[in-house]
């Protein structure tokens, strides 16, 4: 669309008669990288250009005829647009499932045994009187003292040890969305900070006398990278890990998005030989940071599965009623964690793997501790920027390159505050999301959303006519607009 632009722009002022216009495309700024785009040039894509013109109709569309309405009802009100009303209406729905939400008391119960050699073994209550308890099945402190009096006036052994072996398999190389959760995750970035500190990387720095790009763009939905990139980790980590760190072949991904943004690669080092503390002089500390989580993230999609002994432990009373278990991990192989392991949500409650001391089925426990304890169910969290920019790529919804721009807009309407790295809906927002739902409820419906973003890659696909997907939303839209300016004038806010 630039390209586009930029040979209008010469055509109107007479400067391409006798004179052929080429563009050229590289993902990387570096020397070979350019002189191969050189060498290569390709004409402008029109289909491209229409999936944008398309995009921009579209957006204007919303935003120049929703605004207005918003405007006269509700005076402070900035704007409302196709993807951003979206991303509003996730946010104030999770406010009212946590406003409504009810807490449920529960109860869960935990033992210490110990082994001969007094190595010690936690466990969790997982049957009681031959039944199987769930996560909510004791409700009160009555129940859980009763099974805390027969747990404790018991005697344990081993009844059942299985073991079986589990692999974790290497992630691919970043995208834009998965660049930007990680580094909310890992770094306590927001989205418009990566994208700001990416952009630095990319445009590069100057290494021994040359300025040289150091990540390649950083605006793609492709998990894709070259052979010759495949090669260089390959290499790298045959050199620096040994073999065994290496899959027979090289590692192939797949990109979800429908219409992976054209030729783009995955977001990866244009050297995988310029470590982390290679360049850490170079750059700034935050920098250095968000390179060190995508050259980590790189080389690591490549290499072997890591894998892990898991074990679980049935431990019994003597007549078989109750069953606690202790649940263990070790690592018989690193591979890929080696290099990188992935961040994990704030909001999942996951176990702490453990090594379990070694023991055999018959062998006696000695109970040493015995611990009820009261919980009550959580509302589900607000959303983090990882959370969001997650749920609007599952939904399939807006381009992950407008992630960022999209949370920033919100904010600075103030729609939207952030508050401990979550999102809470400002009571304007709250009430424009719901102006919105009721009176343009098709236009911020999810699917209606993703589906338009799904005629955007048809169209940059050639398979559909731009101009007549944007009549075709018009139609529709112009009359609901006109319809619902009737029924607000009836309305005072």
């Amino acid at each position: 669309a630039i390209a586009w632009h930029v040979k209008k722009v010469l055509e109107s002022k007479k400067l391409l008669k006798g004179r052929d216009l080429e563009r050229v495309v590289f993902n990387e700024i570096t020397k070979n990288a350019i002189l191969e785009a050189i060498k290569n040039p390709r004409e402008i894509h029109l289909p491209l250009v229409e999936a944008y013109l398309a995009r921009r109709a579209l957006d204007y569309l919303v935003g120049f005829n929703i605004s207005p309405i918003l405007w006269t009802k509700l005076p402070g009100s900035k704007s409302a647009g196709r993807v951003q009303s979206v991303a509003l209406r996730i946010i104030s729905e999770r406010e009212l499932e946590i406003e409504k939400f009810n807490p449920q008391e529960y109860w869960s119960l935990q033992g210490e045994f110990s082994n001969k050699e007094d190595q010690k073994i936690n466990s969790r209550l997982t049957v009681y009187n031959g039944n199987k308890v769930d996560k909510l099945d004791i409700k009160n402190e009555d129940q859980a003292t009763k099974i805390y009096d027969d747990i404790k006036n018991s005697t344990f052994t081993v009844s059942n040890i299985t073991k079986k072996e589990a692999r974790r398999n290497p992630y691919p190389a970043f995208t834009t969305s998965t660049m930007q959760i990680e580094s909310s995750r890992k770094l306590g970035l927001s989205a418009s900070q990566t994208m700001r500190t990416a952009q630095r990387l990319y445009e590069g720095t100057d290494i021994k006398g040359e300025t040289t790009g150091l990540i390649t763009y950083m605006r793609t939905d492709s998990v894709i990278m070259s052979n010759e990139a495949i090669n260089q980790v390959r290499s790298f980590v045959t050199e620096n890990y040994g073999e065994n760190y290496l899959p027979d072949s090289p590692r192939v991904y797949k990109s979800k998005a429908k219409n992976a943004q054209e030729a783009h690669e995955c977001i990866r080092p244009t050297n995988i030989y310029l470590t982390p503390k290679d360049i850490k002089q170079y750059i700034t500390l935050e920098e250095f940071k968000l390179y060190e989580i995508i050259w980590q993230r790189a080389v690591s999609s490549q290499m072997a599965s890591a894998v892990l002994d898991q074990v679980a432990i049935d431990i019994t009373n003597e007549d078989k009623k109750i069953v606690l278990r202790a649940n263990g991990s070790t690592i018989k192989f690193p591979g890929m964690y080696k290099v990188y392991q992935e961040a994990k949500d704030d909001d999942k409650d996951e176990e702490k793997e453990t090594i379990l001391p070694i023991m055999n089925e018959g062998e006696s426990l000695n109970l040493k501790e015995v611990e009820k304890t009261q919980h009550f169910t959580s509302p589900p969290p607000r959303y983090s920027e990882a959370s969001l920019v997650k749920k609007l790529e599952e939904l399939g919804i807006g381009r992950p390159s407008t992630y960022a721009s999209i949370i920033k807009v919100l904010q600075d309407r103030e729609y939207v505050i952030l508050d401990k790295k979550r999102f809470n809906p400002h009571d304007r927002g709250r009430i424009v999301s719901i102006i919105l739902e009721k009176y343009f409820n098709q236009y911020v419906e999810y699917d209606f959303t993703a589906d338009l973003e799904n005629q955007l890659d048809e169209i940059s696909d050639g398979k559909l006519n731009w101009k007549e997907v944007i009549r075709k939303f018009w139609e529709t839209f112009k009359q609901l607009c006109d319809e619902t300016v009737g029924k607000l004038s009836l309305i005072h806010i």
